[in-house]
This record gives C-alpha cells, structure tokens and sequence, in this order.
C-alpha cells in the first residue's frame, strides 16, 4: 500500500465532517490532526467546482502545516434547482453574520424546490471530492456521490447538514435516521474513500 505519511491534517473545521473522516480512516491507524486543532485559516472557497474547491483546501492545509493534507468538498444538488446548493451547500446554512443554522437551510431548499411548481421533483445527491495533497505538490482526488430524493419534515438527529431531508436511493430512512456506520457504508464520501483506498491499494 502506498504510505501517506506519519500524520494526516484533515482540512476542515466542521466537526461532523471530522469524525465521519476520521471513523473512515480509522483502520488504517493513521494518525489526524485537523486544520481546526492546528489553527490553520479556513480558506475562501473560490473555485466553480467540488473539485477545486477540495485541492485548494488540501494545497493550503500541505503548504502551512508542512504535513499531507486531506480536504473535502461536498454538498447536496438538487435536480429542481438546476443543482444548487451545490458548491454553496454551507453558505445557504449561513446568515448575515457567518453563523451556520441547517434547519433554516434545508426550509430554503424546501421552499425553492416546492416554488418550482408540483412537477418539480425532489431527486436529488450527495457530491463528495477528496483531494490529498503533498507539501511538495503532487495531489490526487476523488469524486464521489450517492443519489436519492428530499422528503419533509427533516427526521433523524444522527447525521449532519442536509442528512436529515436526504433519503438515499433504496432507502426509507433518512441519512440522520440511520446508525453512522451504516451510511459510512453507503455516502457520496464512502464512495471517494473506496476510490482512495484503491488508489492506495494499486
């Protein structure tokens, strides 16, 4: 297996996301640090895609810390919506002073999806981009998603951001719903970590 190195930084400042990754790599008894515990800036997410929204993360958290750095950027598009929230998931959740309420974000969503009119639709999917990077540059990344479609109310208390109005495809619970291990299993960032773990593995 290729070796990333002693220590991992986790670019990210979301707790939920924190322990969702780490419980992810957790056996692979790789030691993380995240951005968070270091003090390291969240950087302004400029770039138009997943993808370039994780490798800039990744590249600052490399470049400051001087460690490998894995970074996620992820979000729920809506078919209805033409894709949005999207790359703004986070920002949808967020009022005039920063502060992030996902009850009032997953109303927004709601509200937009049924403004679209009854033939709308509420399919919808996780987006997960994972990118590893290298305090001498080199990165590598992975796409992930998982499809299925936004009920409400919102259920379920286990999960985080959006989980609690997405039911994956097959599915009758929520992602808040079901226990963490099983939508470990089964999320948009189980599928880029099953790229990454092959990726690693080849």
């Amino acid at each position: 297996m290729k070796k990333i190195g002693e220590k991992l930084v986790i670019a990210t400042h979301n707790d939920g996301k924190l322990r969702e990754i780490r419980d992810l790599l957790a056996p692979f008894g790789i030691d993380c640090v995240s951005a968070k515990e270091l003090d390291l800036p969240d950087p302004e997410e400029t770039g138009v895609t997943f993808v370039d929204n994780a490798e800039l993360k990744a590249r600052q958290a490399a470049d400051l810390s001087g460690l490998p750095a894995l970074a996620d950027d992820s979000g729920l598009a809506v078919d209805a919506l033409r894709g949005d929230p999207g790359i703004r998931s986070a920002r949808w959740a967020e009022d005039a002073d920063g502060n992030r309420d996902f009850g009032r974000a997953m109303q927004k969503v709601w509200d937009a999806v049924e403004a679209e009119g009854p033939d709308a639709g509420h399919d919808a999917h996780f987006v997960c981009a994972l990118s590893l990077a290298w305090p001498d540059g080199r990165i590598e990344t992975f796409e992930g998603k998982v499809h299925g479609h936004l009920t409400w109310p919102p259920r379920g208390d286990k999960g985080f951001g959006y989980d609690p109005m997405f039911i994956a495809k097959g599915m009758e619970q929520t992602f808040a719903e079901i226990e963490p291990d099983h939508k470990h299993s089964i999320s948009h960032r189980a599928d880029a970590f099953k790229q990454l773990v092959a990726w690693l593995e080849a």
